[in-house]
């Protein structure tokens, strides 16, 4: 029987007059790699916010491992890792600090040889005492990956997570998930990078306006014979015509 991880029933958050997220209803399954995709400020960071208990849902409903991430946000918070958009690791820790400090706030049994394996995987070794201030935005990024997934959670976000890292790390962060998801675990990814997106994800939505407005496998959303690039400007400029 599939496992449903997450699940929305037309959640919706206002600011003030701006609707971020309107509407949204889906579900994710246990192993997959569920990508949303949308212009800037289409809503895909409030989406993420919602789910992980950043913030609450103006109606709606949502779940995420069984538990309501505005009435048990910590919960929700055991259970999931999460790479934000914009975040950087405290700048007076240094990168195995910080690995080290993670691995106690998750009770993680052998944080030592975690911690160690996450910086020899990620090439950090050679800025293993470097001051999170002086690293660079590529190293601050794939420490932020390692504080994501050091303890193996059983579902982990992904907000733009392939940013600032070139494509030597990013195969290796892609193959990393791969053995990630036969172990069971579940992606929910927002990205730009179509192309990432195409060859990972199981299923890909197309959020635009705070609504989705197409929803299914990488394969299935275009026209015959249009890429994704294309299916992607098709739909998102529709939704403005419409408007």
């Amino acid at each position: 029987m599939t496992e449903i991880v997450i699940e929305t029933d037309r959640l919706t958050r206002n600011f003030g007059e701006v609707v971020a997220v309107d509407n949204v209803t889906l579900s994710v399954n246990r192993g997959e790699i569920f990508g949303l995709l949308g212009p800037n400020g289409a809503g895909k960071s409030t989406l993420l916010k919602l789910l992980t208990g950043q913030l609450d849902a103006t109606s709606g409903s949502c779940t995420v491992l069984g538990a309501d991430p505005s009435r048990d946000p910590l919960a929700v918070k055991r259970g999931i890792g999460i790479v934000p958009e914009i975040e950087s690791p405290p700048s007076f820790l240094t990168g195995r600090e910080y690995l080290h400090f993670i691995g106690l706030v998750r009770g993680i049994g052998d944080i030592k040889a975690r911690t160690e394996e996450w910086m020899e995987r990620m090439d950090m070794k050679e800025v293993a005492t470097v001051p999170g201030k002086d690293l660079s935005k590529g190293t601050r990024q794939k420490l932020m990956v390692a504080a994501a997934l050091i303890h193996e959670p059983p579902l982990v976000f992904l907000d733009e997570p392939f940013s600032g890292l070139d494509p030597r790390y990013q195969k290796l962060v892609r193959e990393y998930l791969e053995g990630y998801l036969e172990r069971g675990g579940t992606v929910f990814m927002c990205t730009h990078i179509l192309e990432i997106a195409e060859k990972m994800c199981t299923r890909l939505a197309i959020i635009d306006r705070g609504r989705i407005v197409v929803l299914g496998a990488p394969g299935t959303i275009g026209r015959d014979g249009e890429t994704l690039d294309q299916a992607f400007m098709r739909v998102t400029e529709r939704q403005r015509t419409e408007e």
